[in-house]
């Protein structure tokens, strides 16, 4: 059987410590990914997979595991892939996955760029689960060039204003930073259904076209770091910066007060 519930390590234990993995495709077609790279999958192949990565079956032993040694963190969906693909219309992998954890008390975080898909399963979640949206350009035409198959921004911002209000927790992951101003102008909008963050640079740059390649290339990562370390103090909001941003801002991240980790 596919390893289902597992321990997470590197970068993404920045976000999770237990995650699951629900397919090995994801149809959003975002430039900047780095899945395709992770399990040696053509980019083209890995945008038009056809079929889920484990049963719900498999998640229901794995659950069933984990809960019998007394396991408390939140489960995060996922790392590979979006949960919210065309074919959970179908399958209902997700809605399934959540019904599992929850029947033997494990609890999620939802990590997605589903938008208005994503809240088909808001009816499952509660106060113990966290829902999540990543928002790196509140531009349309600019997200659509490096996000273009992924839900809109506005169709983002409209699923986590609704999970707020639905009494989930929520936060936002503004990662990977593609444009500075919009990134701020994304947490003016947040600030009064989340005041959660995890902030990161862009990384596996060197897959990117040449034209965003120099875009990117053009951030001063030092300045942009503290200057957001400063919008998150004023709206006090709570806030995690990545290691590899932490780097670029030239400072110890065991020295780096962090206001905020979800695990």
């Amino acid at each position: 059987m596919v390893s289902v519930i597992y321990e997470t390590k590197g970068r993404a234990r920045e976000f999770a410590e237990l995650a699951i993995n629900l397919y090995n495709f994801c149809s959003h077609g975002c430039v900047y990914c780095y899945s395709p790279d992770v399990i040696h999958k053509n980019r083209e192949v890995f945008s038009t997979g056809l079929y889920p990565r484990i049963t719900a079956q498999d998640i229901v032993q794995s659950a069933k595991q984990w809960a019998d040694k007394g396991e408390t963190r939140r489960i995060l969906l996922s790392f590979l892939c979006d949960v919210y693909q065309p074919i959970e219309q179908e399958t209902q992998l997700t809605r399934k996955c959540i019904m599992a954890l929850h029947e033997v008390g494990l609890n999620v975080t939802i990590l997605t760029k589903g938008g208005l898909k994503s809240m088909r399963d808001f009816d499952l979640l509660t106060n113990k689960d966290a829902y999540a949206t990543t928002l790196t350009l509140y531009n349309e035409n600019d997200s659509l060039r490096w996000e273009p198959n992924a839900a809109s921004p506005k169709e983002r911002l409209t699923a986590l204003e609704s999970a707020c209000w639905k009494g989930i927790e929520t936060w936002v992951s503004l990662e990977p930073v593609i444009d500075p101003e919009q990134t701020k102008y994304l947490v003016g909008l947040t600030a009064d259904i989340t005041g959660h963050y995890k902030l990161g640079k862009l990384n596996y740059e060197n897959q990117l076209p040449p034209e965003l390649k120099e875009q990117i290339s053009e951030i001063n990562w030092h300045d942009f770091g503290w200057e957001m370390k400063s919008l998150f103090d004023r709206i006090h909001a709570k806030y995690y910066f990545k290691k590899d941003l932490l780097k670029e801002m030239r400072v110890n991240p065991t020295e780096f007060k962090q206001t905020w980790v979800c695990h």
